[in-house]
């Protein structure tokens, strides 16, 4: 008895204390909430807003106090960039609640109450109750509208300085072809090993130019594309004689392997080696030159970064994906870089990039070309062992494919 009621004075004393923490800490939280330069709103599961701050009603052209209680899907309205509203899977609130985890998403645009379209970057975090379900979730919202324009004049920049400047470039570099060759000059041995190794640095200028543009290309949505159905092993086989060349030019050898799946969907008989092998047929729907780009892409890296050794080119699958890889048995990345590889001018610092050099652009350039055609791109590795590459792309079943085969002689002729 004499405990409780010592407990109870004492908790008296407590809860009064408690009170006034309690009330410092929401007046301090609802201090930053509404001084903060980025929009925050709270959703409750029913997707109704229970808190809005002033930086998020001014996005939406809505009143903080106006907005508590309404659909979230009626105040903050996310839209393409020709205005016309995201798909459902698309959206962020909703993928949020259905999968459980972070969304972020930098690239969406917000239509306020007046329909004027604002670029956003956006963060919803869920929030998980005892159940292991989301109770409700909070979207941090920036305008960066500002950032995007500026972004688009650096872009546009880049695009006319390196289409400019391949032009006078392809033009040394023919010049110099046309001395090189005998039919049309006649120069001494030592003249003959400078020009070469001026055409040879014009040829690398060239690159680099053409890198730049097809990165600027790739940041605004102007890289072409031309998707039709690609077998990918027989596009594979096709394509590893020329990267056979390459490797045989540095002495290292070449291999080709074509896994079979638990699940396969369509199969083609092969000879090879004098023998009737059975593999999966793997389709995919994208530009094949753009697949090209970037498996040379990868396989040339693999080939400058390898002393020695060998270079896997493979492929695989399940029902759902195709999966292709590049493998080498160079020196491999550090772990802290792998995140970072296919950022834009990112190269990890060390002594083999600095005396082979390059521009950083050309995993940048190969993220956004698998990114075009929905699939991902990453890399592994561990030092001293070597480095795979490794792309995903949706697979197409044996019927899909046939309906795109069919429907593109007509697509060619609406073209026309």
């Amino acid at each position: 008895m004499n405990k409780f009621i010592f407990l109870h004075k004492r908790g008296k004393g407590q809860q009064a204390n408690s009170s006034i923490n309690l009330l410092d800490e929401t007046q301090r939280f609802k201090v930053i909430i509404e001084t903060i330069e980025d929009g925050v709103v709270l959703v409750d599961e029913q997707h109704q807003i229970l808190l809005m701050n002033p930086a998020a009603g001014a996005l939406c052209d809505w009143k903080s106090d106006d907005a508590t209680g309404i659909s979230a899907d009626t105040v903050i309205k996310f839209v393409t960039e020709k205005g016309d509203p995201i798909p459902e899977d698309k959206n962020p609130l909703l993928e949020v609640f259905n999968d459980k985890h972070s969304v972020k998403n930098n690239n969406l645009f917000l239509l306020k109450r007046d329909n004027k379209q604002i670029s956003v970057a956006l963060n919803v975090s869920p929030f998980i109750n005892e159940q292991g379900n989301v109770s409700a979730a909070v979207m941090v919202i920036r305008d960066v509208t500002k950032e995007r324009a500026e972004e688009q004049q650096r872009a546009d920049f880049i695009s006319t300085a390196s289409h400019e400047m391949r032009t006078p470039v392809a033009a040394i570099e023919g010049y110099l072809s046309l001395a090189l060759n005998n039919k049309v000059a006649n120069v001494d041995s030592r003249a003959r090993d400078y020009l070469e190794k001026a055409y040879n640095s014009t040829k690398h200028l060239g690159k680099l130019f053409q890198d730049l543009l097809t990165s600027a290309k790739a940041e605004d949505g102007r890289l072409t594309s031309h998707p039709t159905v690609v077998e990918l092993g027989d596009f594979f086989d096709k394509l590893s004689s020329d990267l056979k060349l390459v490797a045989d030019g540095k002495g290292l050898d070449m291999e080709v392997r074509a896994s079979s799946d638990d699940s396969i969907i369509a199969t083609s008989t092969d000879t090879i080696g004098g023998e009737r092998v059975v593999r999966p047929l793997y389709y995919v729907y994208a530009d094949p030159e753009r697949l090209r780009e970037v498996i040379t892409n990868l396989f040339d890296n693999a080939v400058k970064y390898t002393g020695e050794g060998k270079i896997t080119l493979g492929i695989t699958g399940n029902k759902q994906l195709v999966q292709c890889y590049v493998r080498d048995t160079g020196p491999g990345i550090p772990s802290e870089d792998l995140p970072h590889l296919f950022q834009k001018f990112y190269r990890v610092d060390n002594s083999a990039t600095r005396t082979i050099g390059g521009t950083g652009l050309g995993l940048f350039i190969c993220r956004k070309i698998i990114e075009l055609y929905d699939g991902q791109i990453w890399a592994e590795s561990t030092l001293g062992k070597g480095s795979a590459f490794y792309f995903n792309l949706p697979r197409l079943d044996n019927q899909k494919a046939a309906q795109l085969q069919a429907a593109e002689p007509e697509k060619v002729q609406k073209a026309a």
